[in-house]
């Protein structure tokens, strides 16, 4: 029986009703006391609470007795296990022995599914070390910090935060920790929120054209099929974009989406990234090693963009993981199994490489099951204002402006040049007159400006409208702007006097065709790769103004 009993704020009330309490018997079990209160717990079958009433109503101060439910703490206790069950991730208690203190319902049910489902119901008062596959006292810091740890056999990323003994000094011994364990699976899950702001699927495809209502229609029936995909196509058509959609419109949507450029990192961080790596596997690991990628993105999907670039060496471990999907840490010994979905990508011809013996090709045909070719800006120009429209509408809400819009002429020049960066140049110079922007209006000039910074064939071809093309760049040209740089290549050998003389009229002849084009030491310096400086000198010493 519990017990409520109310009463005025009195030195020595509490310990008077623990003398009646003692002169007639009752086992008292727990006892609380806060200002105006005292709970008891009794342990007798017979007593009742008028009976209690009865022996203290002669107290000094005494005003009532009721009985309750639940003392405070035990209401407390259920209310905080309530709200621990309701936390899907598993979390301990421990102290500073080890000892498992407290645990919530998540790990009673992981220990349910577990070899160790006997000890579900009696986990509590043992020691982790038993459960866990390091010494307990790496869970033991005195800052909070996560780490990779094997639970019951199964690998979780560990975030421990410690419990000191004067809970307001920070200073203090540490007492404990509590452990939140987190799967592998939701782990990855947040990386590839964090990789893309918003979820990326079919839609965000934009285009009419014939290539791409194909394209859509292959991407749409191979994410019915859990068969590895290789993505080819030129810098900057959108090979990660189309990977995102592909996962989005599969089984696997739910689950993470990882991505990793293969030109990125020297090969054993690729290694290290893609695979993981154990406990002391190198100098500078974490103290419970680390999870790769592939483990993080068990049951989802790795995006592996310019595969071509990945070492021989590499590309061997990821043959062995295709084959049976089995893997193992960097430095680690046990055998690992991870359900993913492997799509590649690269901008490179992988059949030449294959001639060169730069790639392997038993590895090739492992990537090569389902194939999906991105077609160039140049071959789809009539998205071309789909696309302009999209990017300015996001530059503008970016940059904080009203949309501008776009003259029909600057529509044409857009679709006159032919856009060897493909929809990434095209996105990042719409952005760069968007920003630039005053009138609301963005004008042939506009873009004439934008272009010029990085191609002076392009800066003529679009003031001209375009009079030629030249097939070999992929530029058009007009017929000024394909003399205006050949000139300066067109030196003949029956010209040359001397080594000095003839790199002095070569540089005369060059910067007297460049320099009306980019009309600064600075723009003509980026131009040709030097510094402006010594674009000044040359011009002072050949007397160019």
């Amino acid at each position: 029986m519990r017990l409520e009993i109310k009463s005025t704020d009195r030195i020595g009330i509490s310990q008077e009703i623990l003398t009646i309490f003692a002169q007639r018997s009752w086992d008292l079990r727990a006892m609380e006391v806060v200002k105006y209160f005292t709970y008891v717990h009794i342990v007798e079958t017979e007593l009742r609470s008028l009976d209690v009433n009865n022996s203290l109503s002669g107290l000094d101060g005494f005003i009532q007795c009721r009985e309750i439910d639940l003392l405070p703490s035990e209401r407390r206790e259920n209310h905080l296990q309530a709200l621990l069950a309701k936390i899907p991730d598993p979390i301990l208690d421990i102290d500073d022995q080890g000892i498992v203190l407290a645990i919530n319902q998540s790990v009673r049910k992981l220990l349910l599914n577990s070899s160790q489902k006997d000890q579900a119901n009696s986990f509590e008062g043992q020691c982790i070390a038993e459960y866990i596959d390091q010494d307990y006292q790496t869970l033991l810091t005195d800052k909070p910090v996560s780490i990779a740890i094997t639970f019951v056999g199964q690998s979780y990323i560990a975030d421990l935060s410690p419990v000191f003994a004067d809970t307001k000094n920070t200073d203090s011994t540490v007492t404990g920790a509590v452990i939140i364990l987190r799967t592998m699976k939701t782990l990855g899950r947040q990386i590839s929120l964090m990789q893309t702001q918003k979820e990326q699927g079919i839609d965000s495809i934009i285009g009419h054209s014939a290539k791409i209502k194909v394209l859509i229609a292959q991407t749409l029936r191979f994410a019915e099929l859990e068969l590895p995909v290789l993505v080819s196509g030129e810098t900057g058509t959108g090979k990660e974009l189309l990977a995102r959609a592909l996962h989005n419109a599969g089984k696997r949507a739910k689950a993470p989406f990882l991505a990793i450029n293969c030109a990125a990192l020297p090969e054993h961080l690729l290694e290290s990234e893609l695979f993981g790596y154990a406990p002391g596997a190198f100098t500078g690991a974490q103290k419970g090693g680390k999870p790769g990628l592939i483990e993080l993105a068990n049951g989802g999907t790795i995006f592996l963009d310019e595969i071509a670039e990945m070492s021989i060496y590499l590309q061997a471990k990821l043959l062995r993981f295709l084959q049976d999907l089995s893997y193992r840490r960097v430095g680690g010994t046990t055998e690992l199994k991870a359900n993913v979905r492997i799509i590649s990508a690269s901008h490179q011809n992988l059949t030449v490489l294959l001639e060169k013996k730069l790639f392997r090709e038993d590895l090739f045909y492992r990537l090569n099951v389902l194939n999906l070719e991105l077609p160039p800006l140049r071959e789809r120009k009539d998205d071309i204002p789909l696309l302009v429209q999209h990017f300015i509408q996001n530059a503008a809400l970016q940059v904080n402006q009203n949309v501008p819009t776009i003259t029909e002429e600057a529509m044409i020049a857009l679709q006159t040049y032919n856009w060897p960066g493909n929809i990434r140049q095209l996105q990042n110079i719409l952005f760069r007159v968007v920003a630039l922007n005053t009138n609301e209006i963005i004008a042939k000039q506009d873009l004439i400006s934008a272009l010029s910074q990085f191609d002076v064939k392009v800066e003529l071809s679009i003031a001209e409208g375009g009079k030629e093309g030249d097939k070999e760049t992929g530029h058009v040209l007009s017929t000024e702007g394909t003399n205006a740089e050949a000139n300066v290549e067109s030196y003949t050998g029956s010209q040359v006097k001397n080594w000095a003389s003839a790199q002095a009229q070569f540089e005369l002849k060059m910067l007297s065709q460049l320099y009306p084009l980019y009309p600064t030491t600075r723009k003509l310096a980026d131009r040709l790769n030097v510094s402006h400086n010594k674009i000044a000198m040359k011009l002072r010493e050949h007397g160019l103004k």
